[in-house]
């Protein structure tokens, strides 16, 4: 299955969360791929110890999970693209949209 989501908060446990889901799915051999959006490109700045974000995406990638961040939503927060934060745009999140079988949002 293709699993499109689309991550627009910067709560800690709810990024931890989904994207413990994300490789949840990805161990279940499904295609994931997960796109930052508004406040959810801070994901790494917001995770703590209890919630860790970034050890959640690190994970992700190299399980083969895809993840994309709105460029414009980097820009407005003075945020610089990384591999943990890769430029993208709305085209990149209306092709996930229309190529999943299921999409979340969170």
């Amino acid at each position: 299955m293709k699993i499109g989501m689309i991550i627009s908060t910067s709560d800690a446990e709810t990024c931890w969360n989904a994207l413990r889901y994300a490789n949840f799915s990805l161990g279940q051999k499904d295609e994931v791929r997960v796109f930052l959006l508004g406040k959810g490109v801070e994901y790494q700045k917001t995770g703590t110890d209890k919630f860790n974000t970034s050890e959640q995406a690190e994970k992700f990638l190299k399980s083969g999970g895809k993840l994309y961040a709105c460029g414009t939503c980097l820009k407005t927060r003075g945020q610089g693209a990384s591999d943990m934060c890769p430029v993208s745009s709305m085209k990149d999140m209306d092709e996930i949209v229309k190529e999943s079988d299921r999409v979340l949002t969170f």
